[in-house]
């Protein structure tokens, strides 16, 4: 799986120790996004994406990489390589261009302190983390996404291997607290997260 070609020539710092960049995505024609969060060691990037040399910078240490599935390969590889951070990925996920370093399982605690929330839906293998420190932040890969007017969409289920699963994980997120909600298909979402995601599953 290539990475997109476009590159994000800068990150915005969304609260203080979480970070987002996007690109448009060629190989599915859309606009995609990435995060990093801080470590005590460093920073973890999350589905990464290409980054300009000056704003990757921007982020060093770079210590790990998490994936939340098989699909979100992206710029994990070439940043392993760079920094020699470790990958980490689902256990049981397909195929991936490399094997990833450590294999985790659902609610195991990763680098940043994120936990893995299984969200079977899209595939199997399907990851949200969970940042409980304040502020708590949500990464939610591919079960919805922000539209142009602002407010959240499902990701169309001819994507997606299970479309009643995407609900039922979505219902189950709701659960947790959490003050920012990020998507790997929308700008983070930082006024009442919760509220959105109750108006989409009505």
């Amino acid at each position: 799986m290539s990475e997109p070609k476009a590159i994000a020539r800068q990150v915005a710092e969304v609260v203080p120790g979480l970070w987002h960049w996007h690109v448009w995505d060629d190989r599915i024609q859309q606009e995609t996004h990435a995060h990093a969060v801080s470590d005590a060691s460093g920073r973890v990037l999350i589905d990464p994406l290409p980054l300009a040399p000056e704003a990757l910078r921007s982020l060093e240490p770079i210590m790990a990489i998490c994936l939340t599935a098989a699909c979100h390969q992206r710029s994990a590889w070439r940043y392993r390589r760079a920094y020699g951070a470790k990958v980490y990925a689902p256990e049981g996920a397909r195929e991936m261009d490399e094997e990833p370093d450590v294999r985790y399982r659902g609610d195991e605690i990763l680098p940043g302190g994120l936990k893995a929330v299984h969200t079977p839906g899209p595939e199997q293998a399907h990851y949200a983390f969970w940042r409980e420190q304040a502020p708590s932040v949500l990464f939610c890969p591919d079960l919805v996404m922000r539209v142009e007017r602002g407010g959240l969409e499902f990701i169309p289920p001819e994507y997606h291997e299970d479309p009643a699963g995407t609900r039922a994980s979505v219902r189950r997120l709701l659960e947790l607290p959490f003050d920012v909600f990020c998507m790997d298909h929308g700008a983070p979402l930082t006024a009442k997260p919760h509220e959105e995601l109750r108006r989409l599953i009505r």
